[in-house]
Protein backbone atom coordinates (compact mmCIF):
# COMPACT_ATOMS: atom_id res chain seq x y z
CA UNK A 1 0.00 0.00 0.00
CA UNK A 2 3.07 2.58 0.87
CA UNK A 3 4.53 1.74 -2.45
CA UNK A 4 1.46 2.16 -4.42
CA UNK A 5 0.86 5.67 -2.56
CA UNK A 6 4.40 6.47 -2.97
CA UNK A 7 3.76 5.89 -6.99
CA UNK A 8 0.88 7.83 -7.02
CA UNK A 9 1.83 10.76 -5.79
CA UNK A 10 5.15 10.79 -8.09
CA UNK A 11 3.02 10.19 -10.70
CA UNK A 12 0.78 13.20 -9.47
CA UNK A 13 3.57 15.56 -9.95
CA UNK A 14 4.16 14.58 -13.92
CA UNK A 15 3.02 17.99 -14.91
CA UNK A 16 5.89 20.04 -12.65
CA UNK A 17 8.33 17.65 -13.31
CA UNK A 18 8.51 17.97 -17.35
CA UNK A 19 8.92 22.14 -16.11
CA UNK A 20 11.89 23.82 -17.52
CA UNK A 21 13.21 24.06 -14.60
CA UNK A 22 11.94 21.83 -11.72
CA UNK A 23 11.53 22.76 -8.04
CA UNK A 24 13.62 21.90 -6.00
CA UNK A 25 11.36 20.04 -3.50
CA UNK A 26 10.09 17.97 -6.87
CA UNK A 27 13.94 16.67 -7.82
CA UNK A 28 14.49 16.03 -4.01
CA UNK A 29 11.63 14.27 -3.87
CA UNK A 30 12.92 12.10 -6.95
CA UNK A 31 16.27 11.20 -4.97
CA UNK A 32 14.32 10.54 -2.08
CA UNK A 33 12.72 8.09 -4.06
CA UNK A 34 16.11 6.64 -5.81
CA UNK A 35 17.65 5.99 -2.53
CA UNK A 36 14.94 4.64 -0.53
CA UNK A 37 15.24 0.64 0.19
CA UNK A 38 12.55 -0.18 -1.39
CA UNK A 39 13.62 -1.68 -5.25
CA UNK A 40 10.42 -0.81 -6.36
CA UNK A 41 10.19 2.59 -5.15
CA UNK A 42 13.63 3.16 -6.34
CA UNK A 43 12.71 1.72 -9.91
CA UNK A 44 10.44 4.38 -9.79
CA UNK A 45 12.53 6.94 -9.19
CA UNK A 46 15.01 6.12 -11.76
CA UNK A 47 12.03 5.89 -14.51
CA UNK A 48 11.64 9.69 -13.29
CA UNK A 49 15.80 10.47 -13.96
CA UNK A 50 15.51 9.27 -16.91
CA UNK A 51 12.40 10.53 -18.64
CA UNK A 52 10.97 13.74 -16.26
CA UNK A 53 12.72 16.77 -14.30
CA UNK A 54 14.33 18.22 -17.41
CA UNK A 55 16.99 20.60 -17.20
CA UNK A 56 21.13 20.69 -16.64
CA UNK A 57 20.29 21.80 -13.04
CA UNK A 58 18.59 18.66 -12.16
CA UNK A 59 20.53 16.50 -14.34
CA UNK A 60 23.46 17.69 -11.90
CA UNK A 61 21.75 17.42 -8.34
CA UNK A 62 20.68 13.60 -9.71
CA UNK A 63 24.70 13.00 -10.72
CA UNK A 64 25.77 14.71 -7.51
CA UNK A 65 24.32 11.47 -5.43
CA UNK A 66 25.87 8.78 -7.29
CA UNK A 67 29.28 8.59 -4.70
CA UNK A 68 26.95 8.11 -2.14
CA UNK A 69 24.67 5.36 -3.79
CA UNK A 70 25.89 1.72 -2.93
CA UNK A 71 26.89 -0.21 -5.71
CA UNK A 72 23.93 -1.61 -6.98
CA UNK A 73 21.76 1.83 -6.68
CA UNK A 74 24.73 3.17 -8.76
CA UNK A 75 24.45 1.08 -11.98
CA UNK A 76 20.85 2.21 -11.89
CA UNK A 77 21.63 5.30 -11.74
CA UNK A 78 23.99 5.77 -14.34
CA UNK A 79 22.03 3.72 -16.31
CA UNK A 80 18.83 6.37 -16.04
CA UNK A 81 21.42 8.98 -16.54
CA UNK A 82 22.70 7.26 -19.83
CA UNK A 83 19.49 7.02 -21.15
CA UNK A 84 18.89 10.95 -19.94
CA UNK A 85 21.30 11.95 -22.30
CA UNK A 86 22.47 14.90 -20.79
CA UNK A 87 26.59 15.69 -20.86
CA UNK A 88 25.97 17.36 -17.60
CA UNK A 89 26.49 13.89 -15.95
CA UNK A 90 29.31 13.16 -17.47
CA UNK A 91 32.23 14.31 -14.86
CA UNK A 92 30.14 12.02 -11.89
CA UNK A 93 30.12 9.21 -14.39
CA UNK A 94 33.91 9.34 -14.98
CA UNK A 95 34.64 9.57 -11.60
CA UNK A 96 32.99 6.06 -11.62
CA UNK A 97 34.81 4.26 -14.52
CA UNK A 98 37.97 3.30 -11.99
CA UNK A 99 35.29 1.97 -9.69
CA UNK A 100 36.42 -1.24 -7.76
CA UNK A 101 32.63 -2.66 -8.22
CA UNK A 102 32.78 -4.36 -11.79
CA UNK A 103 29.36 -3.81 -12.31
CA UNK A 104 29.30 0.05 -11.76
CA UNK A 105 32.81 -0.08 -14.34
CA UNK A 106 30.78 -1.41 -16.91
CA UNK A 107 27.65 0.67 -16.62
CA UNK A 108 30.13 3.90 -16.27
CA UNK A 109 31.92 3.09 -19.34
CA UNK A 110 28.94 1.84 -20.90
CA UNK A 111 27.46 5.26 -20.28
CA UNK A 112 30.17 7.43 -21.67
CA UNK A 113 28.79 6.16 -24.83
CA UNK A 114 25.78 8.60 -24.89
CA UNK A 115 27.56 10.84 -22.25
CA UNK A 116 30.68 11.64 -23.54
CA UNK A 117 32.75 14.12 -25.76
CA UNK A 118 36.42 13.45 -27.89
CA UNK A 119 38.15 14.18 -24.53
CA UNK A 120 37.03 10.37 -23.72
CA UNK A 121 38.32 8.71 -26.59
CA UNK A 122 41.73 8.22 -24.98
CA UNK A 123 40.29 6.63 -21.78
CA UNK A 124 37.97 4.66 -23.95
CA UNK A 125 40.61 3.22 -25.86
CA UNK A 126 42.78 2.26 -22.58
CA UNK A 127 39.73 0.30 -21.20
CA UNK A 128 39.84 -1.51 -24.67
CA UNK A 129 43.41 -2.30 -23.92
CA UNK A 130 43.14 -3.50 -20.59
CA UNK A 131 40.99 -6.18 -21.93
CA UNK A 132 37.39 -7.14 -19.49
CA UNK A 133 35.51 -4.65 -21.12
CA UNK A 134 36.65 -4.30 -24.33
CA UNK A 135 33.51 -4.42 -26.33
CA UNK A 136 31.77 -2.50 -23.74
CA UNK A 137 34.20 0.23 -24.48
CA UNK A 138 34.38 -0.36 -28.30
CA UNK A 139 30.47 0.08 -28.62
CA UNK A 140 30.92 3.24 -26.31
CA UNK A 141 33.22 5.04 -29.09
CA UNK A 142 31.00 3.77 -31.71
CA UNK A 143 28.08 6.19 -30.01
CA UNK A 144 30.21 8.99 -29.48
CA UNK A 145 28.63 11.58 -31.26
CA UNK A 146 30.78 14.57 -31.63
CA UNK A 147 32.52 14.72 -35.46
CA UNK A 148 35.89 15.19 -33.83
CA UNK A 149 35.57 11.84 -32.31
CA UNK A 150 36.80 10.39 -35.69
CA UNK A 151 39.60 12.15 -35.62
CA UNK A 152 40.33 11.38 -31.78
CA UNK A 153 40.04 7.85 -32.72
CA UNK A 154 42.49 8.58 -35.45
CA UNK A 155 44.74 9.78 -33.22
CA UNK A 156 44.68 6.89 -30.87
CA UNK A 157 45.77 4.51 -33.79
CA UNK A 158 50.05 4.69 -32.83
CA UNK A 159 51.75 3.26 -30.06
CA UNK A 160 48.50 0.99 -29.14
CA UNK A 161 48.43 -3.16 -30.15
CA UNK A 162 47.60 -4.69 -33.03
CA UNK A 163 44.52 -6.24 -31.49
CA UNK A 164 42.96 -2.61 -30.35
CA UNK A 165 44.01 -1.12 -33.45
CA UNK A 166 42.21 -3.68 -35.22
CA UNK A 167 39.09 -2.85 -32.59
CA UNK A 168 39.77 0.84 -33.54
CA UNK A 169 39.60 0.15 -36.98
CA UNK A 170 35.90 -1.76 -36.72
CA UNK A 171 34.95 1.64 -34.28
CA UNK A 172 35.93 3.64 -37.65
CA UNK A 173 33.97 1.39 -40.11
CA UNK A 174 30.66 1.13 -37.55
CA UNK A 175 30.96 4.87 -37.56
CA UNK A 176 30.62 5.03 -41.33
CA UNK A 177 33.72 7.10 -40.75
CA UNK A 178 34.34 8.30 -44.93
CA UNK A 179 36.53 11.07 -43.46
CA UNK A 180 39.20 8.30 -42.60
CA UNK A 181 39.47 6.54 -45.84
CA UNK A 182 42.86 7.83 -46.44
CA UNK A 183 44.36 6.61 -43.57
CA UNK A 184 42.45 2.59 -43.66
CA UNK A 185 44.11 2.83 -47.32
CA UNK A 186 47.56 3.21 -45.62
CA UNK A 187 47.18 1.06 -42.91
CA UNK A 188 45.65 -1.68 -45.76
CA UNK A 189 49.74 -1.62 -46.61
CA UNK A 190 50.94 -2.21 -43.51
CA UNK A 191 53.26 -5.35 -42.41
CA UNK A 192 50.60 -6.45 -38.94
CA UNK A 193 48.26 -9.00 -40.94
CA UNK A 194 45.42 -8.59 -38.69
CA UNK A 195 45.29 -4.57 -39.15
CA UNK A 196 45.61 -5.21 -42.69
CA UNK A 197 42.76 -7.11 -42.83
CA UNK A 198 40.53 -5.15 -41.30
CA UNK A 199 41.51 -2.19 -42.78
CA UNK A 200 40.67 -3.45 -46.05
CA UNK A 201 37.40 -5.07 -44.50
CA UNK A 202 36.79 -1.29 -42.90
CA UNK A 203 37.60 -0.14 -46.48
CA UNK A 204 34.78 -2.63 -48.02
CA UNK A 205 32.18 -0.81 -45.71
CA UNK A 206 33.12 3.08 -46.13
CA UNK A 207 34.47 3.64 -50.04
CA UNK A 208 32.69 4.41 -53.16
CA UNK A 209 32.75 4.34 -56.60
CA UNK A 210 35.38 6.74 -57.28
CA UNK A 211 37.43 5.18 -54.14
CA UNK A 212 37.87 1.70 -56.49
CA UNK A 213 40.62 2.71 -58.41
CA UNK A 214 42.73 3.28 -54.79
CA UNK A 215 41.33 -0.52 -54.10
CA UNK A 216 42.59 -1.75 -57.07
CA UNK A 217 46.59 -1.98 -56.38
CA UNK A 218 45.52 -3.84 -53.21
CA UNK A 219 43.83 -6.46 -55.31
CA UNK A 220 46.44 -6.54 -57.84
CA UNK A 221 49.63 -6.28 -55.67
CA UNK A 222 48.15 -7.52 -52.66
CA UNK A 223 50.78 -8.51 -49.82
CA UNK A 224 49.55 -11.85 -49.14
CA UNK A 225 46.50 -14.05 -50.47
CA UNK A 226 44.77 -13.08 -47.22
CA UNK A 227 44.98 -9.76 -48.12
CA UNK A 228 43.71 -10.04 -52.05
CA UNK A 229 40.78 -11.83 -51.19
CA UNK A 230 39.72 -9.27 -48.64
CA UNK A 231 40.61 -7.19 -51.18
CA UNK A 232 38.61 -8.48 -53.99
CA UNK A 233 35.97 -8.86 -51.42
CA UNK A 234 36.13 -4.71 -50.40
CA UNK A 235 36.11 -4.28 -54.30
CA UNK A 236 32.76 -6.18 -54.85
CA UNK A 237 30.70 -4.74 -51.73
CA UNK A 238 31.55 -0.94 -52.74
CA UNK A 239 30.88 -2.08 -56.58
CA UNK A 240 27.44 -3.35 -55.02
CA UNK A 241 26.75 -0.17 -53.62
CA UNK A 242 26.92 1.97 -57.22
CA UNK A 243 23.02 2.68 -57.76
CA UNK A 244 22.65 1.70 -61.31
CA UNK A 245 23.13 -1.78 -61.54
CA UNK A 246 24.45 -1.68 -64.91
CA UNK A 247 27.48 0.39 -64.18
CA UNK A 248 28.32 -1.55 -61.05
CA UNK A 249 31.56 -2.98 -63.10
CA UNK A 250 32.65 0.19 -64.67
CA UNK A 251 35.62 1.03 -63.40
CA UNK A 252 36.52 -2.89 -63.49
CA UNK A 253 36.48 -3.02 -67.31
CA UNK A 254 38.22 0.07 -67.45
CA UNK A 255 41.09 -1.23 -65.48
CA UNK A 256 40.79 -4.17 -67.39
CA UNK A 257 40.87 -2.65 -70.86
CA UNK A 258 44.37 -1.48 -70.26
CA UNK A 259 45.81 -3.89 -67.73
CA UNK A 260 48.60 -6.58 -68.23
CA UNK A 261 48.17 -9.82 -68.80
CA UNK A 262 48.35 -10.82 -65.63
CA UNK A 263 46.56 -8.48 -64.05
CA UNK A 264 43.25 -9.23 -66.76
CA UNK A 265 43.99 -12.96 -64.92
CA UNK A 266 42.61 -11.23 -61.57
CA UNK A 267 40.08 -8.07 -63.03
CA UNK A 268 37.73 -10.06 -64.99
CA UNK A 269 37.19 -12.73 -62.75
CA UNK A 270 36.54 -10.18 -60.31
CA UNK A 271 34.34 -8.21 -62.63
CA UNK A 272 32.56 -11.53 -62.89
CA UNK A 273 31.58 -11.65 -59.17
CA UNK A 274 29.69 -8.06 -60.10
CA UNK A 275 27.97 -9.07 -62.81
CA UNK A 276 26.08 -6.82 -65.54
CA UNK A 277 25.72 -6.77 -69.28
CA UNK A 278 28.80 -5.11 -70.48
CA UNK A 279 30.98 -7.43 -68.02
CA UNK A 280 28.99 -10.83 -69.84
CA UNK A 281 30.08 -9.43 -73.56
CA UNK A 282 33.17 -9.19 -72.48
CA UNK A 283 33.41 -12.63 -70.67
CA UNK A 284 31.34 -14.02 -73.68
CA UNK A 285 34.65 -12.43 -76.22
CA UNK A 286 37.26 -14.19 -73.41
CA UNK A 287 35.15 -17.50 -73.95
CA UNK A 288 35.28 -17.67 -77.30
CA UNK A 289 38.96 -16.85 -77.53
CA UNK A 290 41.25 -19.06 -78.97
CA UNK A 291 44.18 -18.10 -76.47
CA UNK A 292 44.13 -20.88 -73.76
CA UNK A 293 44.55 -17.89 -71.00
CA UNK A 294 41.61 -15.87 -72.20
CA UNK A 295 39.67 -18.30 -72.38
CA UNK A 296 40.41 -20.07 -68.82
CA UNK A 297 39.68 -16.51 -67.73
CA UNK A 298 36.59 -16.29 -69.39
CA UNK A 299 35.31 -19.73 -67.63
CA UNK A 300 36.41 -18.42 -64.32
CA UNK A 301 34.56 -14.92 -64.64
CA UNK A 302 31.37 -16.43 -65.59
CA UNK A 303 31.70 -19.61 -62.73
CA UNK A 304 31.62 -16.41 -60.71
CA UNK A 305 28.56 -15.06 -61.39
CA UNK A 306 26.26 -13.36 -58.92
CA UNK A 307 22.47 -15.07 -60.16
CA UNK A 308 21.44 -17.14 -61.77
CA UNK A 309 20.95 -14.86 -64.83
CA UNK A 310 23.61 -17.04 -66.76
CA UNK A 311 22.00 -20.20 -65.64
CA UNK A 312 21.37 -21.15 -69.50
CA UNK A 313 24.94 -20.41 -70.40
CA UNK A 314 26.42 -22.85 -67.91
CA UNK A 315 23.95 -25.51 -68.90
CA UNK A 316 25.01 -25.33 -72.19
CA UNK A 317 28.63 -25.47 -70.98
CA UNK A 318 28.07 -28.46 -68.79
CA UNK A 319 26.86 -29.89 -71.49
CA UNK A 320 28.59 -29.24 -74.18
CA UNK A 321 32.44 -27.40 -73.25
CA UNK A 322 35.09 -28.74 -74.97
CA UNK A 323 37.55 -29.49 -71.75
CA UNK A 324 36.25 -31.90 -68.80
CA UNK A 325 37.64 -29.52 -66.61
CA UNK A 326 35.43 -27.04 -68.36
CA UNK A 327 32.72 -28.58 -68.37
CA UNK A 328 33.00 -29.40 -64.35
CA UNK A 329 33.48 -26.06 -63.69
CA UNK A 330 30.35 -25.09 -65.00
CA UNK A 331 28.08 -27.67 -63.85
CA UNK A 332 29.75 -26.44 -59.79
CA UNK A 333 28.57 -22.82 -61.16
CA UNK A 334 25.22 -24.22 -62.22
CA UNK A 335 24.41 -25.63 -58.68
CA UNK A 336 25.89 -23.01 -56.63
CA UNK A 337 24.27 -19.72 -59.07
CA UNK A 338 20.71 -22.03 -59.48
CA UNK A 339 18.67 -21.13 -56.86
CA UNK A 340 19.92 -17.78 -55.90
CA UNK A 341 17.64 -15.04 -56.00
CA UNK A 342 16.75 -12.88 -58.95
CA UNK A 343 14.23 -12.34 -61.67
CA UNK A 344 13.96 -15.72 -62.90
CA UNK A 345 10.95 -17.74 -61.34
CA UNK A 346 10.99 -20.96 -58.97
CA UNK A 347 10.49 -23.35 -61.65
CA UNK A 348 13.01 -22.28 -63.81
CA UNK A 349 15.29 -22.50 -60.92
CA UNK A 350 14.48 -25.71 -59.96
CA UNK A 351 14.45 -27.00 -63.70
CA UNK A 352 18.63 -25.80 -63.82
CA UNK A 353 18.75 -28.44 -60.47
CA UNK A 354 17.20 -31.01 -61.66
CA UNK A 355 19.28 -30.76 -65.36
CA UNK A 356 22.20 -30.88 -63.13
CA UNK A 357 21.24 -33.83 -60.85
CA UNK A 358 20.90 -35.80 -63.93
CA UNK A 359 24.53 -34.71 -65.08
CA UNK A 360 26.93 -34.83 -61.71
CA UNK A 361 28.55 -38.04 -61.17
CA UNK A 362 29.21 -38.26 -57.57
CA UNK A 363 26.85 -38.69 -54.17
CA UNK A 364 28.74 -35.51 -52.56
CA UNK A 365 27.33 -33.65 -56.17
CA UNK A 366 23.91 -34.90 -55.67
CA UNK A 367 23.62 -34.18 -51.64
CA UNK A 368 24.80 -30.54 -52.87
CA UNK A 369 21.84 -29.90 -55.59
CA UNK A 370 19.62 -31.35 -52.27
CA UNK A 371 20.69 -29.39 -50.33
CA UNK A 372 20.57 -26.13 -52.45
CA UNK A 373 17.15 -27.12 -53.68
CA UNK A 374 15.85 -26.23 -49.78
CA UNK A 375 16.61 -22.12 -50.96
CA UNK A 376 13.58 -22.62 -53.28
CA UNK A 377 10.43 -22.81 -51.31
CA UNK A 378 7.99 -24.25 -53.36
CA UNK A 379 5.89 -27.36 -53.12
CA UNK A 380 7.01 -28.40 -56.54
CA UNK A 381 10.95 -28.38 -54.91
CA UNK A 382 9.38 -30.86 -52.28
CA UNK A 383 7.65 -32.83 -54.33
CA UNK A 384 11.02 -33.79 -56.08
CA UNK A 385 13.24 -33.64 -53.00
CA UNK A 386 10.76 -36.45 -51.25
CA UNK A 387 11.40 -39.70 -53.36
CA UNK A 388 15.28 -38.96 -52.65
CA UNK A 389 14.12 -39.59 -48.88
CA UNK A 390 14.54 -43.48 -49.27
CA UNK A 391 17.78 -43.19 -50.90
CA UNK A 392 20.25 -44.79 -48.31
CA UNK A 393 23.07 -42.37 -49.56
CA UNK A 394 20.79 -39.45 -50.18
CA UNK A 395 18.14 -39.53 -47.45
CA UNK A 396 19.91 -38.11 -44.61
CA UNK A 397 20.29 -34.84 -46.98
CA UNK A 398 16.51 -35.30 -48.99
CA UNK A 399 15.08 -35.45 -44.97
CA UNK A 400 17.18 -32.22 -44.12
CA UNK A 401 15.89 -30.32 -46.79
CA UNK A 402 11.93 -31.17 -46.34
CA UNK A 403 12.93 -30.07 -42.38
CA UNK A 404 14.02 -26.58 -43.64
CA UNK A 405 11.25 -26.51 -46.30
CA UNK A 406 8.71 -26.71 -43.82
CA UNK A 407 10.31 -24.23 -41.72
CA UNK A 408 8.98 -21.50 -44.09
CA UNK A 409 5.13 -21.07 -42.47
CA UNK A 410 3.58 -19.72 -45.86
CA UNK A 411 5.10 -22.76 -47.02
CA UNK A 412 3.91 -25.40 -44.63
CA UNK A 413 0.50 -23.89 -43.40
CA UNK A 414 -1.24 -24.41 -46.57
CA UNK A 415 0.08 -27.81 -46.86
CA UNK A 416 -0.10 -29.24 -43.02
CA UNK A 417 -1.42 -32.59 -43.64
CA UNK A 418 1.08 -33.42 -46.58
CA UNK A 419 4.13 -31.86 -44.50
CA UNK A 420 2.80 -34.06 -41.14
CA UNK A 421 3.23 -37.27 -43.04
CA UNK A 422 6.21 -36.31 -44.25
CA UNK A 423 7.50 -34.82 -40.73
CA UNK A 424 6.69 -38.17 -39.40
CA UNK A 425 9.23 -40.09 -41.61
CA UNK A 426 11.98 -37.59 -40.81
CA UNK A 427 10.96 -38.08 -37.47
CA UNK A 428 11.85 -41.93 -37.66
CA UNK A 429 14.76 -41.82 -39.95
CA UNK A 430 16.70 -39.01 -39.40
CA UNK A 431 19.81 -39.80 -37.32
CA UNK A 432 20.16 -35.63 -37.15
CA UNK A 433 19.26 -34.53 -33.40
CA UNK A 434 18.91 -31.22 -34.41
CA UNK A 435 16.58 -32.68 -37.89
CA UNK A 436 14.58 -34.78 -35.36
CA UNK A 437 14.06 -32.22 -33.18
CA UNK A 438 13.09 -29.35 -35.76
CA UNK A 439 11.31 -31.47 -37.29
CA UNK A 440 9.22 -32.25 -34.30
CA UNK A 441 8.60 -28.51 -33.56
CA UNK A 442 6.92 -27.86 -36.84
CA UNK A 443 4.86 -31.08 -36.80
CA UNK A 444 3.36 -29.55 -33.55
CA UNK A 445 3.30 -26.04 -34.85
CA UNK A 446 6.32 -24.47 -32.95
CA UNK A 447 9.01 -22.32 -34.17
CA UNK A 448 12.65 -23.27 -33.90
CA UNK A 449 15.43 -20.17 -33.36
CA UNK A 450 18.29 -21.12 -35.11
CA UNK A 451 21.66 -21.41 -32.99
Amino acid sequence: MFAFLSVTIVLSLAGRLRAADPADDVVQTIINLVTDKDKDLRNVGLEQVRDEAKGEAATKRFAAVLPTLPPETQVGMINALADRGDRAARPAVLDLVKSQDEQVRTAAVRALGPLGEPNDVPLLVQTIAAAGLEKIATASLVRLSSPEVNRAIVGQMKGVAANVRVDLVGVLASRQAVDCTAMLLAMAKEEEPTVRIAAIDALGQLCCASDIPALLPLVLKPSDAKAGKAAENAVVQVCGRVAEANQRADTLLKAFASASDDEKRILLPLAGRVGGPAVLKTIDQAIANSNPTQHAIGMEAICNWPDSSVGDRLLKLAKSAAAPADRRMALAALIRVAPLPDKRNPAGKLKMLQEAMKMVTTDAERKTILKRAEAIRTMDTLHWVVPYMTDPVLGQQASATVVELAHHRELRLPHEAEFAKLLDQVIATSKDPVVVDRAKRYKAGQTYKRP
